[in-house]
């Protein structure tokens, strides 16, 4: 029989506003996923996080949970409010590695969504702060399992704790104009350079790279990496002087400082 759902006052208000919820979300999967222990799970997630709005505390500790030989890539959690909340008693989140460049077709997305529900929360975050795919919500029993499924698959878990972190990529010249560099090639081969450090944490501190392939930097490597990998130009830019007069006679002088002079990211643009 289906647990009685929690009241949840605190987070009704949050799907007050004009912008999408994530409360709405969790609801969803609470209300309407086929699978009734899912429903168990979120109502008793939606239950505990509205007992931290009122009360003003968080509930998760910290702990050991991992695969095989791995010493990161498992976010563990582990509730202080058990009792009153059991169906959610562990939220373990699994991060794992994203394709550089964000490429994915629909059978796989679709294929990664069946391997996560059958022991997961079915919260799945694309992607999280460091680019990884977060596999929000299970117990510690499941992880292993759930890591063979994805690892069967393809994939692997990107960085957590005092390592380096996994790395995030621009779709860069597989559909950009503005790439400057391969971002990807790029991406591969520094993943596979510093594996063992993503894996196996042994440093003072976590580290992050990431790759854009133009100043517009479109993963916003300045502001979230410590290693931001940027494409630029080699040489002085190559101008076509007789094309911008012809532009300029055309769409007028104040049109292009609007929208091609101060666009420039770099300031490097006059007329």
């Amino acid at each position: 029989m289906a647990s009685p759902k929690y009241p949840t006052p605190m987070l009704d208000q949050l799907e007050s506003g004009p912008w999408p919820s994530f409360i709405t979300g969790i609801k969803r999967l609470r209300d309407e996923h086929p699978d009734e222990r899912i429903r168990a799970y979120n109502n008793s997630l939606l239950g505990q996080l509205n007992h931290s709005y009122e009360t003003k505390k968080g509930y998760w500790k910290g702990g050991t949970v991992g695969v095989f030989g791995y010493g990161g890539g498992i976010i563990p959690r582990f509730s202080e409010v058990a009792d009153q909340f059991p169906e959610s008693s562990e939220m373990h989140t699994l991060r794992i590695m994203p394709p550089p460049g964000l490429h994915y077709t629909s059978n796989l997305l679709r294929k990664m969504c069946d391997m996560w529900e059958k022991k997961g929360s079915g919260i799945i975050a694309f992607h999280g702060q460091s680019g990884d795919i977060m596999l929000q919500g299970c117990h510690q029993d499941h992880v292993q399992e759930i890591f063979d499924d994805f690892n069967e698959a393809g994939f692997d878990l990107g960085g957590a704790g005092p390592a380096v972190r996994t790395s995030f990529s621009c779709v860069g010249p597989a559909r950009c104009e503005q790439a400057m560099f391969d971002t990807q090639k790029a991406h591969r081969v520094l993943v596979n350079d510093f594996l063992d450090d993503m894996h196996r944490p042994a440093l003072p501190y976590k580290f992050k790279f990431k790759f854009s392939a133009c100043p517009n930097d479109c993963m916003d490597a300045v502001q979230r990496s410590d290693m931001a990998v940027i494409g630029t130009w080699r040489d002085d830019m190559k101008v076509d002087q007789e094309e911008v007069k012809a532009y300029v006679a055309k769409k007028g002088r104040q049109y292009v400082i609007d929208n091609v002079i101060t666009r420039c990211p770099t300031n490097s643009l006059a007329l």
